[in-house]
């Protein structure tokens, strides 16, 4: 089976092609291959596979979280199956249109190296839901004020004085599994330090911490906007790199890098001690 390790602003994943849909992942292997000291390493696992019957894409990005759970969208993990299809020339120079369980997204490239590979992407992540601006949690005991919102999946956004020392790996776990959050969500911090820059962190839905997110800049940029304290147009600087956030009257957008480090093929021995693995035909 093929594998490319790829990230985005350092939020890493393993990508299988599939573009002849025969492979079904199981939790077991997307675990076994996420497991940084055993596997592969990565946040999450994406099956690069065709469109869903009835849908008008390119491909479809089958995300998988790094715990074995199913996740709607990932806002780096697009831009690194639009590099993936760019760059090997399955989908022509233009917009990369790519199904995912929050919809279609559509991708445009915006910076090349000096030999064409795509080096940063563009991504219309469609409009924010709201949820509420200014919402109380009781967190064993602690009130927590939080921001909610959708980017076709869960946020909430936690502002904060000092990112740096924001108790990230104390209240995000606790947060996402809240019983006001019946599916989970993923738990951003910030700081605002001007109206055109957001400093943050992240603790991702079934994955912890993580370097950068791209559903969760943009949920962090649409919070600090609806708390009064940025712009529509912001950077937001997280510990894996900068994510730049462009939200219009219509639609957001989220430009980033997507960086390709290593391609190969999983062992035939270590799939079998996996166990894992379905396929459909011969993977």
């Amino acid at each position: 089976m093929r594998f490319v390790k790829a990230h985005g602003a350092g939020n890493d994943f393993v990508l299988l092609p599939d573009l002849d849909a025969r492979l079904r992942l199981s939790a077991e292997l997307v675990t076994a291959l996420c497991d940084r000291h055993r596997g592969i390493g990565g946040d999450g696992v994406i099956r690069i596979a065709p469109p869903r019957p009835g849908v008008d894409a390119d491909v479809f990005m089958d995300y998988w979280n790094a715990d074995g759970s199913v996740a709607e969208m990932c806002g780096n993990g697009v831009r690194c199956v639009a590099k993936y299809v760019v760059d090997r020339g399955i989908v022509a120079a233009g917009d990369v249109r790519v199904d995912s369980r929050a919809g279609v997204k559509v991708v445009s490239v915006t910076e090349r190296d000096a030999a064409g590979r795509v080096q940063a992407v563009r991504v219309d992540m469609g409009a924010p839901v709201p949820g509420d601006v200014r919402r109380r949690l009781d967190v064993d005991g602690r009130s927590v004020e939080v921001t909610t919102l959708s980017m076709g999946n869960p946020h909430a956004v936690l502002l904060v004085d000092d990112v740096a020392t924001a108790p990230v790996a104390e209240l995000g776990p606790r947060i996402e599994r809240h019983a006001a959050f019946p599916d989970r969500t993923n738990v951003e911090f910030i700081a605002v330090p001007a109206p055109d820059r957001v400093v943050g962190r992240i603790w991702e839905r079934g994955v912890g911490e993580t370097l950068a997110s791209g559903t969760g800049g943009a949920a962090m940029a649409v919070a600090a906007h609806l708390l009064g304290r940025a712009g529509r147009r912001t950077t937001v600087s997280l510990p894996g790199g900068d994510l730049h956030v462009d939200w219009s009257a219509t639609t957001l957008h989220v430009t980033g890098p997507a960086v390709e480090v290593a391609a190969g093929a999983l062992d035939d021995s270590w799939l079998r001690t996996a166990g894992a693995l379905e396929t459909i035909g011969k993977a």
